[in-house]
């Protein structure tokens, strides 16, 4: 009961999404500040899309390493899904997120090479799914294989972006605690 909902609400989103990307609807002519809204919502809701995408690919990656392919098969192909389509329209939105921003001057050439490694992963995704498809399980395996050293090229690449965070340590020590008796004084 609870999907036949969640899919009513997928429906009537896409529905709306669709007339509005048409020009058959557009809310903001008719109240000028529903757009003020809508961009304060994306803007508050991107990075949340950011992170439950990479939270599913990391719980995809933890199926696929518990779950072994002989004996759950079913479930291993779910943790495969979402482990590669999760990691792919992560790294794809980095891309995106890369071209957006404003460089550094030493890492210029990070966009291209993400959107290089983002590219061969959408050709093995897809050879792996059709690979996978036809029977050809050893093929699909290779491809498997070369898209997790590709993906581990991508998280490689954000090492350019974290070596300018440093680790500040902050100590607060309590001086007003001690006290000297001098002549009977308290100071």
């Amino acid at each position: 009961m609870g999907g036949i909902k969640i899919l009513t609400a997928v429906l009537v989103l896409a529905r709306f999404g669709i007339a509005v990307l048409n020009e058959t609807v557009n809310i903001t002519d008719r109240f000028p500040y529903i757009s003020c809204i809508f961009a304060q919502i994306c803007n508050v809701c991107a990075p949340c899309g950011f992170i439950v995408l990479g939270f599913i690919s990391c719980v995809g990656i933890s199926i696929i390493g518990n779950s072994q392919q002989s004996v759950l098969i079913g479930i291993h192909l779910l943790g495969a899904f979402l482990a590669f389509f999760g990691g792919l329209a992560y790294f794809q939105l980095q891309v995106w997120l890369c071209y957006k921003a404003h460089p550094f001057k030493d890492r210029h050439c990070v966009g291209p090479l993400r959107a290089t490694f983002c590219s061969i992963c959408s050709i093995l995704v897809i050879t792996m799914a059709i690979l996978h498809n036809t029977s050809y399980k050893s093929g699909a395996a290779v491809c498997e294989w070369a898209l997790v050293m590709s993906f581990f090229v991508l998280f490689g690449l954000f090492g350019s972006e974290f070596r300018h965070i440093d680790f500040h340590q902050l100590t607060v020590q309590k001086q007003g605690l001690k006290t000297q008796i001098t002549n009977g004084v308290v100071s």
